[in-house]
């Protein structure tokens, strides 16, 4: 059925594990990590123009509005690649904090290419999807899956693995900006070798049975120089842990990091615990599974559901 305006939820993530394999001939870094949706959301609002302008307001003064976006990025590389003559405003409720290590620049960027492709009535399937994501950045063909997946090589291979399902957990936000270009420059892992093959083996086949919830097994290798240049991200990682979460991590490259807790009333006392902290922002998430996620979608979702 035809449509002139559209509202779809774009949903952040979290990574139960990040490891840097090391950085590759190419200067890319070859990662292994389990990442996760949670119902931590952003809104974007399309409707169709008269005109072929792509045209992206939002609510947040800091939130670029040019090619800076990649909102704007994906609407035009869709356009370019289906020679859609057909434009759109595009309207963002920004709520995923920026820089903040939940990929909501990527979700963003997936949602407004299925969303578009609806409004545009483009009948695109998930492979041309997949191409035009990865082509927006490392993060971004995950929000084609969602739910708790194995991403690999840089980033953009995802395969979906069995569900985790945390119901309690708060993310916090300092108040500080990472870019994930400075996160990785600060890691600055060595060159993979041939050496390294048997190591980054034994990892995948680790990755491949994280199917449970597991406090021992959640691991960032950001945390080190994250915290060490900000240790404010490190004050707040280290509060969650005093107001009762049994598990916390940095999330993505930073800066945010989440608690995981047993129950809501433990939530919370946490939440309480952390409200003379004005200058952090504090969000109640859960995890979102892969079913959730796209029924999340609506009808946008069916290209994504097609084998």
């Amino acid at each position: 059925m035809f449509q002139t305006v559209l509202s779809l939820p774009s949903f952040a993530k979290i990574n139960w594990s990040l490891r840097v394999l090391g950085r590759r001939a190419d200067g890319l870094h070859e990662v292994r990590t389990i990442l996760q949706t949670i119902d931590l959301h952003d809104r974007l609002q399309f409707a169709l123009r008269d005109n072929e302008e792509i045209r992206l307001t939002c609510d947040s003064p800091h939130i670029p509005l040019d090619e800076g976006n990649l909102i704007v990025r994906a609407a035009l590389r869709l356009k370019e690649r289906c020679a859609a003559r057909k434009g759109a405003s595009i309207h963002l409720e920004k709520v995923i904090p920026v820089g903040a290590g939940l990929g909501g620049g990527s979700s963003n960027a997936v949602i407004a290419l299925i969303g578009l492709a609806r409004l545009w009535e483009i009948g695109l399937g998930k492979p041309d999807l997949r191409e035009l994501a990865a082509g927006l950045g490392a993060d971004v063909p995950y929000f084609l899956t969602g739910g708790t997946a194995l991403g690999s090589g840089v980033g953009v291979e995802v395969k979906p693995v069995t569900e985790v399902v945390a119901k309690h957990l708060l993310v916090l936000n300092p108040g500080v900006e990472i870019s994930t270009a400075r996160a990785y420059g600060a890691l600055n892992s060595p060159a993979l070798t041939k050496a390294d093959y048997d190591t980054i083996l034994s990892i995948s086949c680790a990755d491949e049975q994280f199917i449970d919830f597991d406090p021992d097994a959640l691991h960032n290798d950001f945390e080190p120089v994250i915290f060490r240049r900000e240790p404010e991200i490190e004050r707040a990682r280290n509060a969650l842990l005093d107001t009762g979460a049994k598990a916390c991590l940095l999330a993505g490259s930073g800066s945010s990091v989440f608690g995981v807790f047993d129950n809501q009333e433990a939530q919370e006392r946490a939440v309480d615990a952390l409200g003379g902290e004005r200058s952090w922002r504090v969000f109640r998430c859960a995890t979102l599974a892969r079913t959730e996620y796209l029924s999340a979608l609506g009808d946008c979702a069916a290209p994504l559901k097609r084998v």
